[in-house]
């Protein structure tokens, strides 16, 4: 079997092909698989690092405001299907599998265009503007949300499967995640991260609160990204200084700073077993981050990054609300006070964490990478 997956722009694309394509591999070992994204984008990277052969088309994010910016867009996507028609031709393959955003477009357009089957996988609570368009063409899409199906066309063949995560996220153990990250067992761990696509006011209220939150006797995992985290810790090296006079400011290396019980990192590559030790997390909302948290039973404070496309992160956060697993912060009223504050009641209230990480494992849909296969294989047979 051949399968071509388009996947490309910020990690919440890249990573659903990459599980969707480990599943496949595993039920297919002599199938192939060739990834379609931008030379630029983080796929370029990520793909061939997971294993798997890419190949580049243009393509570029739409601006929703009318623009010069739009008519160039409109080239790129242009270009973009007709190197995406080379490369359907030259690959042949059974079925294309498009997991949204810019890329995906083209990529999904082509594949149309040589009559291959064609499924999306669509992580969003609100689809996006490449699924709306092309989702009453396609042979199945794949929800993340049962919520996305009200805005597709009536035409649409939809399944709700639920978002693929990595096998690793339920493996991963507490213990193994203490040692990882050199934590300690005896405290309540706050995992906070902002995400591929920003995280500039979670960390600045992190930096406000990170003194007070200590006090409570948690320790925190904190990812700033890589481009503010020497700022970060520059300035959470200070603040320490000034409210807590001779805490102690460890370099595990170059890009592990602990100072007290509060560890920055720029990234944390081992994510599975940050979730592990996590008994709360901060985080933006976008849909494989959501997946992941459910999957673990984690509670959830969710700040929606304000910026996502139409408002994408916000139906996600509503959507965990609204079950009961999480408490939502619009981005613009995040400060240290109001995260001292959600933070605070929620850990003096151990039953409410309770439910809430009920209400997020029952969001849980820990099978999804295997029935997104299923359809694969069905479309396959087309």
């Amino acid at each position: 079997m051949r399968v071509l997956i388009a996947a490309g722009g910020t990690g919440g694309h890249i990573y659903p092909g990459i599980t969707i394509a480990q599943t496949i591999r595993a039920r297919h070992p002599d199938a192939s698989i060739l990834f379609v994204g931008t030379n630029r984008g983080l796929e370029a990277d990520i793909v061939p690092r997971a294993g798997f052969p890419f190949a580049g088309i243009p393509a570029r994010y739409l601006r929703r405001r009318l623009s010069l910016d739009v008519l160039r867009t409109g080239w790129t996507a242009v270009r973009g299907v007709v190197e995406a028609v080379r490369i359907v031709r030259r690959f042949r393959p059974h079925v294309a599998v498009g997991t949204g955003g810019y890329v995906s477009g083209p990529a999904m357009a082509a594949a149309l265009l040589l009559r291959v089957p064609v499924v999306l996988q669509e992580q969003n609570a609100y689809p996006g503007l490449t699924n709306r368009m092309l989702g009453g063409l396609a042979a199945y899409v794949a929800l993340g949300h049962p919520e996305a199906k009200g805005h597709l066309t009536g035409r649409a063949r939809v399944v709700v499967t639920g978002n693929p995560i990595r096998d690793d996220v339920l493996t991963s153990t507490r213990t193994a995640g203490l040692a990882a990250f050199g934590l300690e067992p005896g405290h309540k761990t706050l995992l906070v991260f902002g995400g591929s696509q920003g995280g500039r006011s979670i960390n600045q209220a992190v930096l406000e609160a990170a003194p007070r939150l200590l006090q409570l006797g948690i320790q925190i995992l904190h990812q700033t990204g890589k481009a503010g985290y020497a700022s970060v810790v520059a300035e959470a090296e200070r603040r320490m200084a000034e409210a807590c006079p001779g805490t102690a400011v460890v370099r595990r290396n170059d890009e592990h700073v602990i100072l007290g019980r509060w560890h920055v990192l720029p990234y944390i590559h081992d994510m599975p077993a940050a979730y592990a030790v996590a008994d709360l997390v901060v985080s933006r909302a976008g849909a494989i981050t959501l997946a992941e948290i459910t999957a673990r039973g984690l509670p959830a404070i969710l700040i929606p990054y304000p910026y996502a496309a139409e408002g994408h992160q916000d139906a996600n956060a509503r959507a965990m609300a609204d079950a009961g697993a999480a408490v939502v912060v619009p981005d613009k009223d995040l400060n240290g006070d109001v995260l001292v504050e959600q933070v605070r009641a929620l850990l003096q209230n151990p039953g409410r964490l309770v439910q809430m990480g009920s209400a997020s494992r029952a969001l849980a849909r820990p099978d999804a990478a295997e029935r997104i296969a299923d359809l694969i294989e069905k479309a396959a047979r087309r």
